[in-house]
């Protein structure tokens, strides 16, 4: 059974929807971008023409949730990464965002703006927690961050990079991101998927690629030196143009299938612990 050298914490997903899920950390739990409006529930995007609706109810409701210890949000200007609903979860907790998404956000004393490759430490359960910001291409003009997380009992791996667990956030295989393998040992790659297209100008200008499809996804994890790939963000919506099945035959026409960790909406997955167990 795979094993990550020096890990040992505990780590488990629980999938809501789109890009929300809950990493629980020897019981301290992030959430990743919160959106909970239910199924028909829609945004018309401001100045572009496009209307963003969901297809599906999320996994858990918000009253369904455990305590939250701290949100990673990786852009809160779009509606299918935060909703109203979830910006509830906001107030009085450590969020994690960008630096314009900090300023649109305020006052919330927990907020704080992050730029790409900056280092935020927090402690939550007795654990120091150290967050990394990572680059991030999504709509041309509106900040996106990633996010890389370490803490002690992950530990080290054989060549001495601390392990760490990898939230890409929304954005297509950057030229940068391969500078992580360099510091860090990316024990799963959380990673935004779907291969959402958007129409930023008007036609007959093509749709734009704004989230990684199977193919890049597997190029990133190649990239990033990464033990796993666990895929999200790739359900309910119209702008995803690659769904579960699509993506799974990309993992396997690129020859990672063996490497991808498939979440259970509504259900923990442990993704990582002492002794991975899949």
């Amino acid at each position: 059974m795979p094993t990550c050298p020096g890990f040992n914490s505990n780590v488990s997903i629980t999938f809501i929807g789109t890009a929300t899920a809950i990493l629980e950390v020897d019981n301290v739990r992030f959430l990743t971008d919160p959106f909970f409006s239910p199924a028909g529930s829609y945004y018309d995007m401001p100045g572009r023409n496009a209307r963003l609706t969901v297809r599906q109810d999320p996994a858990l409701a918000l009253k369904e949730l455990p305590p939250i210890d701290a949100v990673l949000l990786s852009h809160e200007d779009h509606w299918d990464n935060l909703d109203q609903l979830g910006r509830h979860l906001l107030d009085g907790r450590h969020v994690f965002t960008t630096m314009d998404g900090a300023k649109q956000l305020a006052p919330r004393p927990g907020v704080v703006g992050m730029q790409p490759w900056q280092e935020k430490t927090v402690v939550l359960g007795g654990k120091t927690f150290r967050i990394t910001a990572t680059p991030a291409d999504h709509v041309p003009g509106d900040e996106c961050t990633g996010f890389i997380l370490t803490t002690d009992s992950f530990g080290v791996s054989r060549d001495g990079r601390p392990n760490a667990l990898y939230f890409s956030g929304d954005t297509v295989y950057m030229e940068e991101h391969p500078q992580m393998a360099d510091k860090f040992h990316i024990a799963a790659a959380i990673l935004n998927t779907g291969d959402a297209r958007a129409q930023l100008e008007p036609p007959p200008a093509p749709l734009r690629q704004i989230t990684l499809g199977g193919k890049e996804a597997a190029d990133m994890f190649r990239a990033i030196k990464a033990d796993y790939i666990v895929p999200m963000h790739f359900d309910a919506w119209d702008h995803f143009t690659q769904h579960q099945d699509g993506l799974a035959e990309a993992f396997e026409q690129e020859g990672v299938s063996d490497k991808v960790i498939w979440l259970n909406p509504g259900k923990p997955v442990k993704i990582l612990c002492d002794g991975f167990q899949k």
